[in-house]
């Protein structure tokens, strides 16, 4: 498969990822304010690791990855219906730190000034 149609396919799924965390009822997901950070699709689209970031830290993360490890045959359904590919990837959900060491990174530049 080509690298573009891999990109792209990459960021449908993550764009879909997002709206579809924003329906979830799963309490662990849902009183956190979770970001999909980043995608990475295998090129025979058979995995997808999906890195989810919270504004609350680490630990609020940590507890929504539970959450949504628990949900994933929902959510890989759930993407199969809306992206229509013929194999849709077994989703696997990491936790990262990402946005909360992006906003201690903006408070050191603010602090600066």
């Amino acid at each position: 498969m080509a690298s573009h149609r891999i990109d792209r396919t990459t960021e449908d799924i993550k764009r879909e990822l997002t709206a579809i965390l924003r329906e979830l009822k799963d309490p662990r997901v849902q009183e956190t304010m979770l970001s999909v950070v980043r995608v990475e699709v295998t090129n025979d689209l058979s995995y997808c690791k999906v890195y989810v970031s919270s504004m609350e830290g680490m630990d609020h993360a940590k507890r929504a990855v539970e959450g949504l490890k628990s949900a994933a045959g929902f959510i890989r359904r759930e993407l199969g219906a809306r992206i229509h590919i013929r194999h849709v990837p077994s989703l696997q959900f990491q936790a990262t730190d990402s946005i909360e060491y992006s906003a201690n990174i903006a408070k050191l530049l603010n602090d600066l000034k």
